[in-house]
């Protein structure tokens, strides 16, 4: 197991290997494991890249986030001139329904709301207007339409997570009450966590995933 002072490195190491970070302009703080990023970044896509390259860091057990987006004079947009940007790209991509996402947008900041069919709808509504210009930050708050088709099997779920996850699939517990699934168990890295909720939001009538499982190193 590392120690806070090892993880404190290597995590301010790979955000100086992400070429989209300004690692210096980032300050890492580790204590038990968990990881906080403080300082100030230029726009939101940095941001989310910071969050990323720290969660790429074996031992990261959670991440708390303090990073401050402060646009520089060339990237800030009027609120409306970001809604317009934001509707036109949700327009253009073709996994969200066109009229199913509303937009609102203050100070910058787009809240996201309405109702999909699936998890991936959902993301790509999110991945869609996260990196525009003018944006520092985006609230998801788009629910997914339960199902009256499809039962949510417990079984199919195990199976999906067995073939996408490596040998840590077989410490996670699935739960399945009506459209909520829950997963728990001890798992070994941020992407095997990844795996098994995108592996249970791939089934058919899942309308909510609760992540319980813990990381240990």
């Amino acid at each position: 197991m590392k120690t806070d002072s090892q993880l404190q490195k290597d995590v301010m190491a790979e955000l100086a290997w992400e070429p989209s970070v300004h690692a210096t302009q980032i300050g890492v703080e580790v204590k038990d494991g968990v990881v906080t990023l403080d300082g100030n970044v230029a726009t939101y896509t940095e941001k989310w890249n910071a969050e990323l390259a720290a969660q790429r860091v074996a031992g990261v057990k959670a991440l708390a986030i303090e990073l401050k987006v402060k646009l520089i004079e060339s990237g800030v947009r009027t609120d409306g001139d970001v809604a317009t940007s934001a509707r036109n790209v949700l327009q253009w991509t073709s996994a969200v329904q066109s009229d199913a996402v509303k937009i609102m947008v203050e100070k910058g900041w787009i809240t996201l709301t309405g109702q999909v069919d699936w998890k991936f709808q959902k993301e790509a509504a999110a991945d869609a207007v996260r990196f525009l210009s003018g944006v520092v930050g985006v609230s998801d708050q788009i629910t997914i339409a339960p199902s009256v088709k499809a039962a949510v099997v417990k079984a199919d779920i195990e199976a999906a997570i067995k073939r996408a996850a490596t040998e840590d699939a077989k410490h996670i517990s699935v739960g399945v009450s009506g459209g909520d699934v829950t997963l728990s168990g001890s798992i070994q890295s941020w992407a095997e966590r990844d795996l098994a909720t995108q592996s249970a939001w791939n089934s058919p009538g899942v309308t909510k995933v609760i992540d319980k499982m813990t990381l240990s190193y």
